[in-house]
């Protein structure tokens, strides 16, 4: 059997800022306001007969909606993101100041169905491919490694961030996107449920940045 919580109308939401390092329109800060659908499949079971108490549920989302509100999210483990006194951050060298040239602020504001931007595009693409197999995105860091810093600071090509840790959240993540929030979610959400001896199948969460656009992801 199935449950749904419909977020936009339980309030479960949140609205925070954050960067898609390198992406030609998502790389500078913006930010959504937020909401998360919930789905669950389980058997019926308790007292009650109940697949998931809808209280617990929310509580759980709500919880990790007020962790993230009104926060910069930051994902710590993004190939594009050099953290100060954490991974090697530098001053950019000439290498790099050379390559933050493929990504002039021009460009940025190039219509994408334009013939230019595509083809710059697939140049870009090229060029992605040629250097796959030097970077991947890190999943060595901890949230644990910026212990005891007041500020994150951090450089994505040539341009350096420095925010105040108590305006941001550390996500063990890729990425801030709406699919990998909607994982972030989810594994939360399910093993919670699971602790609290619910016979769970699943927990499916949709992080949606707005209205009509969001990510699904199905945890079992």
């Amino acid at each position: 059997m199935k449950i749904m919580i419909n977020g936009i109308n339980a309030g479960l939401r949140f609205s925070s800022a954050h960067i898609i390092p390198a992406h030609a329109s998502c790389g500078f800060i913006h930010g959504h306001s937020y909401f998360v659908d919930v789905e669950i499949e389980g058997n019926r079971s308790g007292d009650y007969d109940f697949v998931v108490d809808f209280k617990d549920v929310k509580n759980s989302v709500r919880s990790i909606c007020k962790k993230l509100d009104h926060r910069v999210l930051i994902p710590i483990n993004n190939k594009n993101m050099k953290f100060k006194g954490i991974n090697h951050f530098e001053e950019l060298d000439s290498d790099e100041k050379e390559e933050s040239e493929d990504y002039p602020d021009e460009d940025l504001n190039k219509s994408a169905d334009s013939e230019e931007y595509k083809d710059s595009d697939k140049s870009a693409d090229s060029d992605k491919s040629m250097d796959s197999d030097k970077s991947s995105d890190s999943d060595e860091l901890s949230v644990l490694d910026f212990c005891n810093k007041d500020y994150v600071e951090f450089i994505i090509k040539n341009k350096e961030y420095k925010f105040p840790m108590e305006d941001c959240v550390l996500l063990p993540l890729k990425h801030s996107s709406a699919e990998e929030l909607s994982q972030y979610f989810a594994n939360i959400i399910f093993e919670e449920l699971k602790e609290k001896g619910y016979e769970i199948d699943s927990v499916s969460v949709c992080v949606n940045e707005g209205i009509g656009q969001g990510a699904f992801c199905r945890k079992e």
